[in-house]
């Protein structure tokens, strides 16, 4: 059975009241996707926009701490930390994105960790369109999360 769904088939919020406040860290990780030529204008990380990097950065950290207002059901977290990287890929024409989300709390934070990072993607793919209108943004997916009673590692490949 589906977790946010009742005996009757409709949407409930988890009741996590008897979970224990244990230390939770999440890891997600997307990809985004340019021409070879768009790629090489990225050098800079600047366009018309601004400066890419550190504006999909805090784009990513506003979206980590506005996840329950965006995902229904999701429980509002009290998140201590949001560490966003974006990294290039030459080969790939690529940059890479990876947020890791920690708390304290009852549940988990990787629907933040997805979250920023869904967000920085999107950030620099606003950024960037009016100079590629082939970006692809993929990949995104949960990388590990640690805390409650599972831990996931997706990290191998």
């Amino acid at each position: 059975m589906f977790s946010h769904l009742n005996k009757n088939k409709q949407p409930k919020i988890v009741d996590i009241s008897n979970k224990k406040i244990t230390n939770r860290t999440a890891v997600a990780e997307g990809i985004v996707k340019f021409s070879k030529s768009t790629f090489k204008k990225l050098d800079s990380f600047t366009t018309k926009k601004g400066e890419i990097n550190n504006i999909a950065i805090l784009a990513g950290i506003m979206g980590a701490k506005k996840t329950s207002e965006l995902i229904p059901l999701c429980h509002n977290i009290n998140i201590e930390n949001v560490d966003i990287k974006i990294q290039k890929n030459n080969k790939l024409s690529s940059l890479i994105i990876k947020a890791i989300v920690k708390a304290k709390d009852k549940t988990g934070v990787e629907m933040e960790s997805l979250t920023a990072v869904s967000i920085a993607c999107l950030t620099i793919y606003d950024m960037c369109k009016s100079i590629d209108k082939k970006i692809i943004i993929n990949n995104i997916r949960l990388i590990k999360k640690t805390g409650g009673k599972s831990n996931i590692n997706n990290s191998k490949k």
